[in-house]
């Protein structure tokens, strides 16, 4: 049984632009600890082999820093490693990957049209493709693998969520057809799979999110026998929530939050009717909280509940008994419960959506 490391859309190099720059910094600094990560996580699990996907790099011409790290760490694997360049770090005139100077465990598949690499020691055979421009044909359709070894495998940074897609384009049938035992797809950058008669594509999404399009964990898939298994790498995630304020907006945001946000970067959306929010106040209890915080308003004022308290209709008889039962109410309990029943049927009435507590 081959067990293998399968990353992808590591975006070295990404400006990360929705944080201020002094922290999108900071987040970069850190994205170029993934590729040691990554070298650690292979040699503690004991993998054989590491297929790495496309979309390394954020764009086809990467920061010598980033090339450094990546290789570096590659080297550090001491297993064979196989790299499908994507549609961010394409193989143009001068890129990395035919220009920098790769440790000898590393092949890269730079060439648009499917290739393979003999592993006799693991009775594998290895199939990939990289791009060369931003846009690529369905590598995999008319694809059969062929070749003497018991596993074949494939790396490619395909699509296979969009039959339309302009980025190498993958479909079930193409997938069921291939007599691949995995495929090892990127670009997508939340986790997935695709079956098909006896073959499993699966893509790992991206190990570190840049954005609030990338909400979730996020990490990579360990791969034995065929069987893919997500390892999150716990850099932090972007969590994007809307929380309604209620009478204490901040008791609501905390209950709102999983146990630990500090490498987190947030957005949290205030909804809701609610008396105006102190949104700086908030932002300054929760700041330690997170990597970075942003906080938005859009509640509305509460209605007037009693408006129509004493008018003459069916509404305003309902109302007003339940306005003078607050008033006399024993207990502030009891008081509270009236109210509470008033503003429910006062949203009811409005057309407004209800979320009994």
């Amino acid at each position: 049984m081959i067990k293998l490391l399968h990353a992808a859309d590591l975006h070295l190099g990404a400006r990360f632009r929705g944080l201020p720059p002094e922290k999108a910094a900071q987040r970069r600094r850190l994205q170029l600890t993934l590729p040691g990560r990554l070298a650690e996580l292979c040699r503690e699990e004991g993998c054989q082999l590491a297929l790495l996907a496309g979309d390394l790099f954020d764009q086809p011409q990467a920061t010598a820093e980033a090339v450094q790290a990546l290789a570096a760490a590659l080297e550090e694997m001491a297993v064979p490693v196989f790299i499908a360049p994507g549609n961010h770090d394409y193989c143009c005139t001068d890129s990395p990957y035919l220009t920098g100077a790769w440790p000898g465990n590393v092949h890269i598949f730079s060439r648009p049209e499917l290739q393979s690499v003999a592993l006799p020691e693991l009775d594998c055979r290895v199939w990939g493709a990289g791009y060369t421009g931003m846009d690529c044909p369905a590598l995999l359709e008319g694809f059969r693998a062929s070749g003497p070894e018991t596993t074949q495998l494939m790396v490619l940074h395909g699509d296979p969520l969009s039959a339309a897609s302009f980025t190498c384009p993958i479909t079930r049938q193409q997938v069921s057809a291939s007599g691949l035992q995995y495929l090892a797809l990127g670009h997508v950058h939340r986790w997935g799979t695709l079956e098909g008669s006896g073959t499993l594509a699966a893509w790992p999404g991206c190990p570190m999110a840049t954005g609030f399009d990338e909400t979730g964990p996020k990490g990579v898939l360990l791969v034995e026998d065929g069987r893919p298994a997500f390892c999150p790498l716990g850099l932090g995630e972007y969590l994007d929530l809307q929380v309604e304020a209620g009478d204490n907006p901040l008791a609501a945001i905390l209950a709102a939050l999983p146990p630990d946000t500090r490498q987190d970067v947030a957005r949290i959306t205030l909804t809701g009717p609610a008396e105006p929010v102190d949104l700086q106040a908030i932002q300054a209890q929760l700041a330690d909280r997170f990597f970075h915080l942003a906080l938005r308003d859009k509640t509305n004022l509460p209605p007037d509940i009693w408006k129509t308290a004493g008018e003459d209709s069916l509404e305003g008889v309902y109302f007003r008994r339940l306005q003078k039962a607050a008033e006399a109410a024993a207990t502030e309990e009891a008081a509270q419960s009236y109210i509470l029943a008033a503003r429910i049927s006062r949203r009811i009435l409005e057309g407004q959506e209800v979320n009994l507590p």
